[in-house]
């Protein structure tokens, strides 16, 4: 088997072409054609594990599931999660490479194309279509030298481009046009057409921006796709988007509280709370104190003792003793559950200059940051309730504990920690709230009243009506006829 190939690309970051990817995915499943997704390079701090023990990006597992069939190291052959401004930690079909500074990642970029080309022959033997998404702008022309996400991998293996506008963010037509301007010549021959995402409103009101755009392109005129309202109900991958999806309150009966700390990590592990209609989830920008609420709970973070820190700078130590001062809840998790601890050591430098840290002192454990990372599927119960749960694990570093553990996992290993109260709090394992029986108990120990849904089968539900969205307003079937 030899997929047909297409690749969608964007004027610029967030503009929704992994949502766009989702839901295509969807809608050509629905037409009985097998599927994968592919992003050559991502950037993000919001990672998924893999059945082979790898990790790749949030967004290309969702994409995998809206393709109905399990998430691979191969979807997203080099993902980079940022440990500081310049620097990322660089992961190579689902393993740790190494870091590298932004810089020193320029050079690095050619020693990666091969793996990102062997991934892609991978998928290409699998399915009848495999859809590529682009990273940040087709345009970024200073990187272009070595690219190996936009049009540098578009011109490896010779695939059609379409290029992705979006209008609610202002500005699509000069954006659209611009970008043709910038384009090399021989790049932009790729190019098959465009698509206008994300209007508000009336369409036919930007009939004539189409055809504008089509005009001073050359390109054709593929879609123009209204706002997608489910949007905000799917793994975000950016970390920005939690700012403007869940920053209001809503009255719920039970409040949450999460710091957005500058590497915070694995952030959709709270998306199945904001889901709950008694449930009001306030990410808390820095420079904010955090509210009275229920629960605080301190995510994973990319790069825990500098995360650490960054709280500390803000104040939220002390409005997190407040809070358990009061009989609050805290629950970290990942990093955040280090922070809790007494201490956390960096010997081996693993997250920057090497150092010891001093914790927030809540729960009687020490972390030291070394050895390999771990990348696994988990399943246990929670010991103070005995309430099953599935989750993964994700982490570098391993964890002393000197209170009792927070659960027990059906390989037999203790996991996390908890308080003699119970009050506080953490443990190693991601999604423990997409799993309905975990969330519940959770909502109803903090007094509230949990609406009983499932969380995993309104995600399915949402990629269904995005692709309906998407047959209704893209020319799906010329698409089709664009692969090669």
């Amino acid at each position: 088997m030899t997929a047909r190939v297409l690749m969608l690309q964007g004027t610029g970051s967030s503009v929704g072409k992994s949502l766009l990817v989702a839901g295509l995915c969807r809608a050509l499943v629905r037409r009985k054609l097998s599927v994968r997704p592919f992003k050559p390079q991502n950037m993000s701090n919001n990672a998924a594990v893999t059945a082979e023990g790898g990790e790749i990006g949030r967004a290309q597992a969702l994409q995998a599931l809206a393709a109905c069939v399990p998430p691979s190291v191969h979807m997203n052959p080099v993902l980079l999660k940022p440990q500081s401004e310049i620097g990322a930690q660089v992961i190579v079909q689902g393993k740790v490479f190494g870091r590298a500074t932004a810089h020193e990642m320029q050079d690095l970029k050619p020693k990666l194309l091969p793996y990102v080309l062997e991934s892609f022959a991978v998928l290409k033997r699998e399915a009848d279509v495999i859809l590529v998404e682009g990273a940040g702008s087709a345009t970024e022309i200073n990187l272009r030298k070595n690219d190996i996400a936009n049009m540098g991998f578009a011109r490896a293996v010779d695939v059609p481009v379409v290029v992705i506008g979006d209008i609610d963010r202002g500005g699509v037509i000069a954006s659209l046009v611009g970008t043709k301007a910038v384009l090399d010549p021989e790049d932009a021959k790729l190019v098959a057409g465009f698509i206008v995402n994300r209007m508000r409103g009336d369409i036919s009101l930007f009939a004539n921006g189409m055809q504008e755009i089509a005009r001073r392109t050359g390109w054709p005129a593929l879609g123009l796709v209204p706002f997608f309202e489910g949007a905000r109900r799917l793994p975000a991958e950016d970390a920005y988007d939690l700012i403007e999806q869940r920053h209001q309150r809503s009255n719920g009966s039970v409040s949450v509280a999460v710091p957005l700390l500058p590497h915070i990590a694995n952030f959709d592990d709270l998306d199945p709370l904001a889901e709950e209609p008694h449930v009001d989830v306030i990410m808390v920008e820095r420079g904010t104190p955090l509210p009275i609420c229920d629960l605080i709970v301190l995510p994973g973070s990319k790069s825990t003792i500098a995360d650490l820190a960054a709280l500390r700078a803000q104040g939220w130590d002390i409005d997190i003793a407040a809070h358990v001062r009061r009989g609050g809840h805290v629950l970290g998790l990942c990093g955040g559950f280090q922070m809790l601890g007494r201490a956390i050591a960096d010997p081996d430098g693993i997250e920057g200059p090497s150092k010891v840290s001093s914790g927030l002192g809540l729960l009687a454990v020490e972390t030291t940051i070394q050895g390999e990372k771990t990348l696994t599927e988990v399943a246990g119960e929670t010991l103070t309730d005995l309430v099953p749960f599935h989750g993964y694990e994700m982490h570098i570093g391993s964890t002393r504990a000197f209170a009792p553990p927070f659960a027990r996992l059906e390989d037999g290993r203790n996991d996390g920690a908890i308080s003699a109260d119970g009050r506080v709090a953490g443990t190693y394992v991601h999604g423990l709230f997409a799993d309905d029986r975990q969330r519940a108990a959770w909502i109803a120990r903090l007094g509230g009243r949990p609406a009983g849904f499932s969380y995993e089968r309104g995600v399915e539900s949402m990629l269904d009506a995005l692709a309906a969205h998407l047959e209704a307003h893209i020319d799906i079937d010329r698409l089709l006829r664009l692969a090669r």
